[in-house]
């Protein structure tokens, strides 16, 4: 009788248990350019079936790009690429037929030098200060 009524319990308690499927996903880009020489974090958002949006990595989403190195979902793309793009491409490892792709441009502007250890301690100067720069 104890058992009939576990194996009732368990019964009633399996929808509960089913764990939640992607149903869709999209890109959700931190920059609006990638920089060649640094790993590039590529999000990706999933949204499972009862609504909620989670952080899928690259256990549950196959990543490909053009150009470059995925390791995880950081895009590593090589100083001496001479692309202004790079297409990458997301397929669902669940459901293979979701999928997406977007096309990220290549930072074309260099770095702004940092200042120096002395400029940092003794503050902008009188000059820095006039032109607006603080």
């Amino acid at each position: 009788m104890r058992s009939i009524r576990l194996l009732l319990l368990l019964l009633l308690a399996a929808p509960a248990l089913r764990a939640q499927r992607v149903e869709r996903f999209e890109f959700n880009l931190y920059t609006d350019s990638l920089k060649k020489g640094f790993y590039n974090y590529i999000n990706i958002d999933g949204q499972l079936s009862d609504g909620s949006w989670r952080p899928l990595d690259s256990v549950q989403v196959a990543l490909s790009a053009s150009a470059g190195i995925f390791k995880g979902n950081e895009l590593f793309i090589d100083s001496s690429y001479k692309g202004d793009s790079v297409l990458i491409k997301a397929v669902l490892r669940s459901n293979p037929a979701i999928r997406r792709q977007v096309i990220i441009y290549i930072r074309k502007r260099g770095f702004d030098t940092l200042p120096s250890e002395q400029e940092v301690l003794n503050g902008p100067s009188a000059g820095d200060r006039r032109k607006g720069r603080s």
